[in-house]
């Protein structure tokens, strides 16, 4: 019998590339994680791994269990779901990670009404970038989070995931006049988020789209914060409609065709969890518009 501990290593595995890259993600020590894939390798009664440097990469063998390891774990959440169903009331922690705009803007009224239908459900917040939810999530770490994609930047396909929409906005380019355009800026300085995050790639994407790269002179996360620095003239921006709320007085709004879409993510099989299910209704009556 294939233990499903072990299967999920080796789906950590086919995700992260490096024995060391899943030891760090599931706080293993390296060899911990070589002797447990080992161990599944002789249950499995066949190679499951070819080694090239530090690299590991899955036999075919390999990558036909993952597959199959990833509708086990599906399977597994679902029952998990169905048993919380029989049970009465819902209780207990459920870890919610969410980018700092959804932090400051439909999370407060969401949890509210959380806790006012389900008092012994216990929230616990962890703010983090979309690009670092998909390890979390599989993980353990996080039981939900709120993520987003962008027209120039979609999110990465991850079988062990699955998504519901809540939130279509339009993006702005915030600047010191109406009517602007990412082409007549090119030559402005630009306000942008830090490297690395789903933002900084739309800007540096979209303003390529528009046949310029952005000359990058301030990385911000916050979009408040953002917006001052475009009103004290320290560059352009690119924002979106929730983070583009009561801008200063000297800062124009330019509606884009260029669309964050938010949505919810947990693992796959989960969606049904009566304490999911619970936190997405809840985020729903708390939007700012429903969703398109």
């Amino acid at each position: 019998m294939l233990d499903v501990r072990r299967l999920r290593l080796l789906r950590e595995l086919s995700y992260r590339g490096t024995i060391a890259a899943v030891a760090e993600a599931l706080t293993f020590t390296p060899s911990a994680v070589s002797q447990q894939l080992a161990a599944l390798e002789r249950e499995a009664g066949v190679a499951l791994l070819e080694r090239t440097g530090r690299r590991v990469t899955l036999t075919p063998a390999g990558a036909a269990l993952v597959r199959h390891a990833e509708a086990v774990l599906e399977r597994l959440e679902q029952a998990a779901a169905e048993l919380a169903t029989a049970r009465t009331g819902l209780a207990g922690t459920i870890r919610i990670g969410a980018f700092p705009t959804a932090t400051r803007t439909i999370l407060p009224a969401a949890l509210a009404a959380l806790g006012r239908d389900h008092p012994r459900l216990e929230p616990m917040v962890d703010e983090i970038d979309p690009a670092e939810v998909a390890p979390r999530l599989r993980a353990g770490d996080l039981d939900a989070a709120l993520v987003h994609e962008y027209d120039f930047v979609p999110a990465a396909t991850d079988l062990a995931l699955d998504t519901e929409p809540l939130l279509d906005e339009p993006m702005y380019l915030a600047s010191d006049r109406a009517g602007d355009s990412l082409a007549g800026r090119r030559e402005a300085p630009w306000i942008v988020s830090k490297p690395g995050t789903l933002c900084y790639e739309m800007t540096v994407r979209a303003c390529q789209a528009a046949g310029f790269s952005p000359r990058i002179r301030h990385h911000i996360d916050d979009f408040a914060a953002v917006l001052a620095m475009v009103s004290a003239g320290q560059g352009v921006a690119l924002v979106p409609e929730l983070g583009a709320a009561d801008p200063p007085g000297n800062v124009r709004l330019t509606e884009l065709p260029t669309r964050r879409r938010t949505q919810v993510a947990f693992r796959r099989g989960a969606a049904a969890h009566p304490a999911l299910a619970a936190f997405t209704r809840a985020l729903r009556s708390s939007l700012p518009r429903s969703p398109e």
